[in-house]
């Protein structure tokens, strides 16, 4: 069976830990033939990371904390010293004060407020940015995003208001890097029990919820979401953009 990633190379952001989305959707990449240029934060993660990526078809790791202009800056250097194009950008960052997801949502504070967007919504359009001059034969670049953006999750908060921006993003990025053949979308996965999830309250209680009310009657498998990410790196997804594909188990679709 071909691989429908072969010769293709990918820049992946957000991988922390081996329950992360981004992980994931890495070894999908690399299964279908991508070559893999990850991010990391700092020293003390490039150690993890460098664990993680053994049987991963890394071809360079590249240290960006998206906060910071000269990081940035950096990540278009080391992409312009690779030998061809980038084909696809995965970002699946995002950060907010636990203070922020655990009160009420008037409670956020300004800072709060401006972290939570820099972080998980600014950094698709200075990743974009930077990723773009070296997508010179097209491509897709793929964000992740939540259900929180457009409805209310307790206890998501910041998180929420700042996804909708995020997706708001997409929507502006696809049209701004169409002509370029650059393909911008989301993808809306279902809860996943990462580590950034643990950080939100009762986040058991909302799994059961989607295990007990979403038309598959199950929560989300990190893989559906991967093979999603593929899909839309791939030749597959080639007519889509501005889009944000659920990965739910369809539990978008229910009412009360």
């Amino acid at each position: 069976m071909s691989q429908l990633l072969a010769g293709k190379r990918a820049l992946i952001l957000g991988i922390a830990n081996k329950w992360s989305l981004a992980y994931t959707i890495a070894k999908a990449f690399s299964r279908e033939g991508a070559r893999l240029v990850l991010t990391y934060l700092g020293e003390h993660q490039k150690e993890a990371l460098e664990s993680l990526a053994e049987g991963l078809n890394v071809e360079a790791a590249v240290p960006c904390d998206v906060t910071r202009d000269e990081d940035l800056e950096g990540l278009s250097r080391a992409l312009g010293a690779l030998d061809g194009p980038l084909d696809s950008v995965v970002h699946s960052l995002a950060f907010a004060n636990r203070d922020d997801l655990t009160g009420d949502f008037v409670s956020t504070s300004r800072d709060g407020f401006l972290l939570a967007q820099n972080v998980s919504a600014y950094s698709l359009v200075a990743v974009a940015r930077a990723a773009a001059p070296h997508m010179t034969e097209g491509g897709s670049v793929t964000t992740l995003t939540y259900l929180g953006s457009v409805r209310v999750v307790p206890h998501y908060n910041v998180m929420g208001v700042a996804k909708a921006s995020l997706e708001a993003s997409v929507r502006y990025l696809a049209s701004d890097l169409g002509p370029s053949g650059i393909r911008v979308n989301g993808i809306s996965a279902g809860p996943v029990k990462t580590a950034s999830a643990r950080a939100i309250k009762d986040f058991s209680s909302v799994l059961d919820t989607v295990a007990k009310r979403s038309p598959l009657r199950r929560t989300t498998d990190p893989a559906e979401v991967a093979d999603t990410a593929v899909f839309l790196a791939s030749s597959l997804g080639r007519g889509v953009t501005g889009n944000v594909v659920y990965v739910d188990s369809g539990l978008q679709i229910m009412g009360l």
